[in-house]
């Protein structure tokens, strides 16, 4: 089998969701001496074919009323502009460097596979498959429609759009698509990425279901770059996409495969369970490009990898949080004993448990601000940071608290009143507070772990620490940073002080592993 692109799994890239161009000195060089003259011949040239696209997209759908926008576009607007739009495209991608596009396999009509799943997703490159597919009808985020000429060709695609932000958006845009895949030849041939994020290739994610929703045949398309070096990728963290811009049109040529496999046609079974017909494409395809399929996803903005329902972040926050406090020389210890006070008053009702950068700040007598905010996006879009989840992961991640212990202040702040068992809404909070994110579906561990519907705190503890899927929680997302050793800060600080069984008082209050908030 052709060798594809990628990398394997090294300290260099822990996770799928890091990618840096790695170069020697002299393919540094020639990048600089090529790219001085390359970059901006390639860049105006594709800019010019790229916003000659702007009028012809809009001349489509000119002069239509909403009732005919929302049925397929054909005639002359159809075969005319079609032919237009999918030349200037190709011509985008050529000026980029992408001189040829090999393509393998046969593309399946429309009768046979109505949707096409391509994978892996590299980067915003990738659009580059659109050509061999003649410009397929793709998904997007509804923002994108405001954004100039890409908005224009959303229209001219007739994409179906989606808002993350908004559930019913996504309820209209699955029962759209179901609708479109369904309609037996009516709506165009559509194409998905299923892993919905882009990765450095050391593995496959796991596959989002809306290609799978409406059970219909779909046919698999590998898409992959066989070059030197991997220029295309723009994932989570590391090359930027001005770079990995700069260094694919920096090269004489960039190669590109289009593969496209059998039609896969689902079972009974599979059609009734799209997340079944979603993990066996991905093992299909992950067996034919020679990687991994694994639980990898990304939930907002946050990787993740999915176990037993809970998504156990690649990145814990609270890691990222202690090196801010260290790098501004705040020990631990004392802001956990200041965080503590405060969850005191949290607790009784009298403040919320959320706070923003400015407020954080102040908690934790930082001379810098800016750390603060930086700590608040660790856990969440807006400037704001739960203190239960920031509160637990420090005790976690510095080992100034045993699990046990740990969980016991867990579960004291999701046990307001005392009763000594918890619904499994709470569940999801106090989950969501130890690992750092937001947890969408802990309903195979309430189911667990319950006994009647009652969630005790020794059951919870129990199976965290016993049973096979969930030790990876305890054994490896909530172990200490430098487990076996105490932290250089465990003493004390500015009279706070933490002692080894996990109490902490501030003078006024105390939070502890014996004692519940009150």
């Amino acid at each position: 089998m052709e060798k594809r692109d990628g990398h394997a799994a090294t300290a260099d890239y822990p996770h799928p969701f890091i990618h840096r161009v790695k170069m020697t000195t002299a393919q540094r060089v020639k990048g600089i001496i090529l790219g001085s003259v390359l970059f901006p011949l390639r860049m105006t040239l594709a800019a010019v074919f790229f916003l000659l696209m702007w009028p012809l997209a809009l001349l489509r759908s000119a002069g239509l009323s909403e009732e005919e926008r929302s049925r397929p576009i054909v005639g002359w607007r159809r075969w005319l502009l079609h032919v237009l739009i999918w030349s200037l495209n190709r011509a985008v991608f050529f000026c980029l460097g992408f001189v040829w596009i090999e393509v393998k396999g046969r593309r399946a009509d429309l009768k046979e596979a109505p949707v096409l799943v391509v994978a892996p997703h590299s980067g915003f490159m990738d659009m580059v498959v659109l050509t061999p597919t003649q410009l397929a009808t793709v998904v997007s985020r509804s923002e994108n429609l405001s954004l100039p000429v890409i908005g224009a060709l959303l229209e001219f695609n007739q994409s179906v759009v989606v808002s993350r932000k908004d559930p019913e958006s996504r309820k209209k845009a699955v029962a759209e698509i179901k609708e479109r895949l369904t309609s037996n030849g009516y709506w165009p041939q559509m194409l998905m990425f299923p892993e919905g994020t882009t990765t450095n290739g050391t593995v496959l994610m796991k596959f989002k279901p809306g290609a799978f929703l409406a059970g219909v045949p779909i046919q698999p398309v590998l898409l992959f770059y066989p070059n030197t070096l991997d220029t295309t990728r723009w994932t989570y963290k590391g090359t930027t996409w001005v770079e990995a811009l700069w260094h694919t049109t920096s090269q004489v040529y960039t190669k590109v495969t289009v593969e496209y496999l059998p039609v896969y046609t689902p079972s009974q079974e599979e059609k009734d369970d799209p997340n079944l017909y979603a993990d066996n494409v991905q093992k299909l395809m992950a067996r034919s490009l020679g990687l991994p399929a694994t639980d990898y996803v990304m939930e907002g903005r946050v990787p993740v990898r999915k176990l037993g329902g809970l998504s156990l972040p690649v990145e814990p926050p609270a890691k990222a949080a202690l090196a801010l406090l260290r790098r501004d020389g705040v020990a631990v210890a004392g802001a956990m004993a200041a965080l503590s006070s405060v969850l005191v008053s949290c607790h009784s009702g009298a403040r919320d448990w959320k706070v923003g950068g400015t407020e954080l700040a102040a908690i934790l007598g930082l001379a810098e601000p800016r750390t603060a905010s930086q700590i608040c996006t660790l856990y969440s879009k807006g400037d704001t940071v739960d203190l239960r989840h920031l509160y637990l992961g420090l005790a976690s991640t510095s080992g100034l608290m045993p699990f046990k212990s740990l969980l016991h202040v867990a579960f004291n702040m999701y046990d307001p009143e005392g009763r000594g068992n918890l619904p499994a809404e709470a569940l999801s909070g106090l989950m969501g507070a130890l690992l750092g994110a937001t947890q969408h579906d802990t309903a195979q561990l309430f189911t667990t772990t319950s006994r009647d519907q009652q969630l005790t705190e020794e059951d919870l503890l129990r199976v965290l620490t016993t049973h096979p899927t969930y030790q990876v929680v305890v054994n490896e997302y909530l172990k200490p940073e430098e487990a076996g050793s105490p932290p250089p800060d465990s003493s004390s600080t500015k009279g706070k002080a933490v002692n080894n069984n996990g109490k902490m008082s501030n003078g006024n209050t105390t939070l502890s592993s014996d004692k519940k908030i009150d």
